[in-house]
């Protein structure tokens, strides 16, 4: 019998059976349907959605909170390790003047701050809420005192409360107002105000630039609010014989307080918390007349090397920022 030879083209290549093929548990198809198997069971899903958030959070958050955790309870100083040592950290900077200045700056930055924000938001949102030309160029150009980086848009304002080359000290100067004020006792010299060098003025400053930059977003999210409420109400008040502010007060309000009450806390979060407006304008002088809680960590813990009071100064914060995240969460809770 002649011996059969294969082409040159199918040397050396086996062909199975498209069933032994098929199961083979590390071909394509195999894998497809496995993958597709487990992604059909909830739990699995579940655990693939939640994994990647879970481990940023853990990594970015919890991590860093527990070990500044450690850090408050340990006299840890940069280049030394550090040593248990309880609440020593918190009763020395409890016994520290500074500090106590540190916590009513805190409180009255972030109280002024929010009641200033709420009242122009409110009002410019009132405002947008109207029909005139221009409306929505407006509305957008609202927007921009918050979307521009904290750190450039404070060093524009670094520049305008500037000692020498103030535009407001040179505004003063032009109109008369300075060597008035400084004739009636109010201004240092006819040259207008140290605004960031007087212990009163820099407070203020900063809180006026914390408005600038904060108002625009209660303006917006209050808008949307206004926007969800029927006009038919404000008509039937209105042939009632209700005023403006009564319409205000009964109607608008109540159905804002939702909203309102989120972007409140939203904001007093945000504010307590504030480092880089504050550190760029005054870092926290003159005099400490200006630090907050973040400010002074950094200089005590990074700037100063003291890593434990900076970590136990960090921790004052945490209570009362906790307290407005369970207040927040709780209101949503029941509105839903």
């Amino acid at each position: 019998m002649a011996k059969q030879t294969l082409p040159e083209s199918q040397v050396g290549v086996v062909s199975y059976p498209r069933e032994v093929a098929a199961a083979r548990p590390w071909s394509l198809a195999a894998l497809r349907r496995r993958l597709a198997t487990w992604l059909e069971d909830e739990r699995v899903l579940f655990v693939l959605l939640v994994a990647p958030t879970l481990l940023i959070l853990v990594a970015f958050l919890a991590i860093p909170f527990f070990w500044g955790v450690w850090l408050s309870v340990s006299d840890k100083v940069v280049g030394r390790p550090g040593a248990f040592v309880g609440l020593q950290n918190f009763f020395t900077i409890l016994d520290s003047s500074i500090f106590r200045r540190t916590v009513q700056n805190t409180f009255v930055y972030t109280g002024i701050a929010t009641i200033f924000k709420l009242v122009l938001g409110m009002a410019l949102a009132l405002l947008l809420n109207r029909h005139f030309r221009f409306n929505r160029l407006l509305r957008a150009s609202m927007l921009l005192p918050w979307i521009v980086p904290t750190v450039l848009s404070t060093l524009a304002w670094l520049w305008i409360f500037d000692a020498t080359y103030s535009v407001l000290n040179w505004i003063l100067r032009e109109i008369g107002l300075a060597r008035l004020l400084w004739q009636l006792g109010i201004a240092p010299s006819p040259r207008g105000f140290v605004w960031l060098g007087t212990p009163g003025l820099a407070m203020g400053s900063v809180i006026a630039v914390n408005v600038w930059r904060g108002f625009p977003f209660f303006a917006i999210t209050l808008l949307a609010g206004l926007q969800t409420i029927d006009p038919e109400l404000h008509e039937a008040a209105e042939i009632d014989g209700a005023g403006g502010w009564a319409r205000f007060w009964y109607i608008t309000l109540p159905l804002l307080r939702p909203i309102l009450t989120v972007v409140l806390l939203f904001s007093i979060i945000v504010t307590f918390a504030d480092f880089q407006l504050v550190y760029v304008l005054t870092r926290g002088g003159p005099h400490n007349s200006t630090h907050l809680f973040a400010t002074l960590a950094y200089q005590v813990g990074v700037i100063s090397g003291k890593l434990g009071q900076g970590a136990a100064i960090s921790l004052f914060m945490f209570p009362v920022l906790l307290l407005a995240v369970i207040l927040q969460l709780r209101y949503i809770r029941r509105e839903t």
